[in-house]
């Protein structure tokens, strides 16, 4: 298992370098210049000014010679300052990363808890009203921009009921309504690929027989149908994990919760080229150690998958 982590780790650098290459040239072609969106609000620096201000945050150059720069910096840990508030970008993600953790893991139980439960009931009540309704709200969770449904969200349950605040994260009050909007958004997607998994194992002949012996459909489901079922599901919430990661951008800037996707918005905004560049590498390198932690679970299981 130990030289097959190592080969995933080695094909992770590519895809890394890639990322970084194509984000580090595509900031730069956000319409604005960094400098101008730093003094704005300003007196109009002289043109002296402003290229003495190029030349202190290393974007006077040529692109290319800021890239072989950024990526040396990189591979040694420091991905800059922010030309903004002028801190280590490793240390603005620091200090909003375990926020971004907060709302990714709440979100992935609701999601999990939510679609899994409800992909399980579908299959075991196939083709009853169960199925139809527990599938068409999952259609819908697919359907329903992330935007749209906190800002109905925050009017419900914050505006309406003022059940829970609008923005911040200082109390668990503050996670409960981002956490639910993501949470739901991705059991949808749960939901459905349970469903099918569920109902190609409850077809199985090993079901069958468990069911002929005389075993309880609960226990026939949960012990012997539901752990086969796991494989292609534990595939998708990596991935949702991944997804939550980037769809936690759209839903930190609606609540204003201060994680990465909100620094993130806020950078794009100020045409702050570091704090975007570090947190794409940031939130690829997560991406690709969780798909990592993923595959290794395979093995646990289902026996049948080696590392090889």
């Amino acid at each position: 298992m130990f030289k097959y982590v190592l080969q995933r780790l080695a094909a992770a650098v590519p895809v890394l370098f890639g990322v970084t290459l194509l984000v580090f040239f595509m900031v730069r072609l956000v319409p604005g210049d960094p400098v101008d969106a730093m003094f704005a609000g300003q007196a109009e620096p002289s043109p002296e000014r402003k290229e003495a201000m190029r030349r202190q945050l290393g974007i006077d150059g040529p692109v290319p010679v800021q890239f072989a720069r950024f990526l040396g910096d990189a591979v040694r840990g420091d991905l800059g300052d922010s030309f903004r508030s002028k801190r280590p970008v490793v240390e603005e993600i620091r200090t909003r990363f375990p926020n971004t953790v907060k709302l990714t893991l709440a979100s992935l139980t609701v999601a999990i808890l939510l679609g899994v439960s409800a992909g399980i009931v579908a299959a075991v009540f196939r083709g009853t009203w169960v199925d139809g309704a527990s599938m068409l709200v999952a259609i819908l969770g697919v359907s329903v921009p992330g935007f749209w449904l906190g800002l109905m969200v925050i009017l419900l349950f914050s505006v309406r009921l003022g059940w829970f605040p609008v923005a911040g994260a200082s109390t668990w009050r503050h996670l409960v309504l981002p956490a639910v909007t993501l949470g739901v958004l991705a059991s949808a997607v749960l939901a459905r690929m349970t469903r099918a998994t569920m109902l190609e194992v409850l077809s199985q002949d090993y079901v069958r027989t468990a069911r002929a012996k005389g075993l309880g459909e609960s226990l026939v489901v949960l012990r012997h149908a539901l752990r086969n079922a796991l494989v292609p599901v534990v595939t998708m919430i990596g991935l949702q994990v991944g997804g939550l990661l980037s769809g936690a951008f759209i839903i930190e800037a609606v609540f204003a919760y201060p994680g990465i996707g909100l620094l993130a918005v806020n950078a794009l905004q100020t045409r702050d080229f570091p704090v975007i560049q570090g947190i794409v590498l940031f939130v690829a390198v997560i991406y690709v150690l969780v798909n990592l932690l993923v595959d290794v679970l395979y093995g646990f299981l289902d026996p049948r998958i080696g590392f090889g």
